[in-house]
């Protein structure tokens, strides 16, 4: 019985670890789509401060308009990678729910494996404090004998 806990709280802590790998890696995934958000906003604004420096110098209505198309199409790109991210902090949070349920799994097995090898030492205790009664008892009975 004990050996087959040992087996399962192995098994659930493999399991409590990748488990938390997953949870890592959608972590990182999620930094990972916040910097292109911060590349693209930048790249715009730059694009943005191109376009007035032009614009001083004074620019056609058609060259104007295709630059505002772009800005359209940038904002679209920001709008869109804002999607990604929250997407992938809807994975992040669900794989962190994962990771932390089986670390609950993790933690009761572990106690029922502790309770039962508690268990096993108080039992083995009481067996060896029987067998030390037993010995004295028998030693004092053996005194009686020689004393009479």
């Amino acid at each position: 019985m004990s050996k087959q806990l040992e087996r399962l709280a192995e098994f659930e802590r493999e399991k409590e670890q990748q488990a938390a790998q997953l949870f890592q890696q959608a972590q990182l995934n999620v930094n990972q789509q916040k910097q292109k958000l911060t590349s693209l906003e930048h790249y715009k604004l730059d694009y943005i401060r191109g376009i007035q420096r032009t614009g001083q110098a004074g620019v056609s209505a058609q060259h104007y308009q295709q630059h505002l198309s772009f800005v359209g199409k940038l904002d679209k790109a920001c709008e869109q990678q804002m999607n990604v991210i929250a997407r992938a902090n809807m994975a992040a949070d669900q794989r962190k729910q994962v990771w932390l349920k089986q670390q609950q799994k993790v933690k009761a097995v572990t106690l029922l494996l502790d309770k039962k090898q508690r268990a096993v030492q108080v039992k083995e205790a009481k067996a060896e404090q029987a067998m030390m009664d037993e010995f004295a008892s028998q030693r004092f009975f053996r005194a009686k004998k020689t004393s009479f």
